[in-house]
């Protein structure tokens, strides 16, 4: 993994760390285990022979947390206790985050082995503990003839991590995958179990469902769920953007979930993924032929990776073969490294309405862009009312970047898109590597004073604060 150190001194929405490349070729990901606590559960355990620890990195490997202190209750009642005990804390998911949004100085805690997953036909909700990932909850619940209505492109991430975050998945008539929240458990810091719900707590509960780890520890999630359905994708190449200008929402709306790869190069979007629900009466084979052509793009003759002379088997399948929803909304197969692997994410989100002027803002950086970047994702996301959604009361356009490791290139980079973006106000993913001052984040996010209040009333004494929190939040 990368070995990367973080400068305290730095606004850890920005890429505060530099990475070591001979470093990444000598580094172990090994963990150490806890000194607190002795009876739980350790991250990992270390043999006498072993080398010096690492400290534990994020999955990509961008990002080197603080604290070696991991820990790892089997139970609720071991997580109040722990919550109750410690000082300041910060729950780390799946570390998909690529910003130090999980990160903390002083310990963090791991609920990997709240796993259990109750289906309630009668409500249609599904309530999992905070431990479950996506990739194992979708067949869980289709076995049951149920579905989620949106995945991410990765199904490797756990749906309390997401729903924290506002990850989102796509298509222009879905929510992200926060909006499937009805209800929550947390434990906040005095160790004390607080239930809320779509139901019983309205507005508060659209203040909370987008939390960003500082409510308290979510210990379990319910989502709405719905009947079970069949998705085809087909993949086109080389879309002119040219044609973006006047069909950008009718392209957009061509499937259930529609996403564009591109590379900025040749005014093209190299290859449009568009996934559609694929209605297969009972006792009759699946007939669909995939038109040769799609507003000048040819059809895909072969599976295809989204970044060029990658290899394509980690991919979900394509060429219009139909299979189960939660095999098809993802990109990438549960049982494959995602993606590069080894990389760097950004993400920024528009107004819908003006993505065809963001997508000509951010093309003019391409010389800049390109020689950095394994490939750009973009995708739509309907509104929603959730108070620190990137998609708060507007459909969304999400322009994705994923970069290669090279974060001091990145780091000027940034900036400079984001002087584009400026004029679409656009909002960053929360968990993705940003440079946006908090200033200006409190713009786009306008409702921070208000989620700024809520921290206080349910984390009076900060337990929960990290030095994201405190400069990306309470720094404007």
């Amino acid at each position: 993994m990368l070995e990367v150190w973080c400068d305290d001194d730095q606004p850890s929405g920005q890429l505060g760390y530099n990475m070591n490349k001979r470093e990444f070729l000598k580094t172990s990901g090994a963990f150490l285990t806890s000194s607190l606590f002795p009876g739980l559960t350790p991250a990992e355990t270390q043999t006498a022979a072993a080398p010096l620890p690492a400290h534990r990195t994020n999955w990509a490997g961008n990002l080197t947390y603080h604290t070696d202190n991991l820990l790892t209750p089997k139970t609720i009642a071991e997580t109040q206790q722990i919550v109750k005990a410690t000082p300041k804390l910060r729950a780390l998911g799946s570390r998909h985050c690529f910003n130090t949004i999980a990160d903390s100085t002083a310990a963090q805690i791991s609920l990997a082995a709240l796993d259990a997953m109750v289906l309630d036909p009668d409500a249609k909700t599904v309530t999992i503990g905070a431990g479950v990932r996506y990739g194992i909850l979708a067949p869980y619940i289709d076995r049951q003839g149920y579905a989620l209505h949106n995945l991410a492109s990765l199904p490797h991430i756990t749906a309390v991590g997401a729903c924290a975050t506002a990850t989102h998945g796509s298509g222009e008539k879905n929510g992200n995958l926060s909006t499937a929240a009805s209800a929550m458990e947390i434990v906040t810091a005095d160790g004390q179990i607080v239930h809320l719900s779509r139901a019983k707590d309205g507005e508060l509960f659209k203040a909370a469902v987008v939390h960003l780890g500082s409510l308290g520890v979510v210990t379990s999630i319910t989502l709405d769920v719905e009947p079970t359905f069949q998705v085809r994708q087909v993949v086109y190449e080389n879309l002119s953007m040219d044609q973006l200008e006047h069909n950008l929402d009718t392209i957009m709306g061509s499937g259930y979930s529609v996403s564009f790869f591109t590379d900025w190069r040749n005014h093209r979007i190299s290859q449009v993924w568009i996934k559609q629900k694929a209605e297969i009466p009972d006792g009759q084979a699946a007939v669909f032929k995939i038109p040769a052509e799609f507003y000048g793009a040819t059809a895909a003759t072969e599976k295809l990776h989204p970044i060029h002379g990658h290899d394509p088997t980690p991919c979900t399948e394509q060429m219009g073969i139909p299979g189960p929803w939660y095999e098809r909304l993802p990109h990438f197969r549960m049982n494959f490294t995602p993606s590069s692997g080894a990389e760097i994410q950004t993400e920024y989100f528009v107004p819908r309405s003006r993505g065809y002027e963001a997508i000509l803002a951010v093309e003019r950086l391409k010389d800049r862009i390109t020689p950095h970047l394994f490939i750009t994702e973009i995708r739509c996301i309907a509104a929603d009312d959730l108070l620190m959604s990137p998609a708060y009361h507007q459909d969304s356009m999400a322009i994705h970047f994923t970069w290669k490791p090279e974060s001091d290139e990145i780091h000027k980079i940034l900036p400079l898109i984001e002087e584009k973006l400026a004029p679409f106000n656009a909002r960053p993913h929360w968990g993705k590597v940003f440079t946006l001052p908090p200033s200006r984040l409190a713009e786009v996010y306008g409702n921070m004073p208000r989620f700024r209040e809520l921290l206080h009333q349910y984390d009076p004494p900060g337990k929960f604060r990290n030095q994201f929190i405190d400069t990306n939040i309470f720094g404007a």
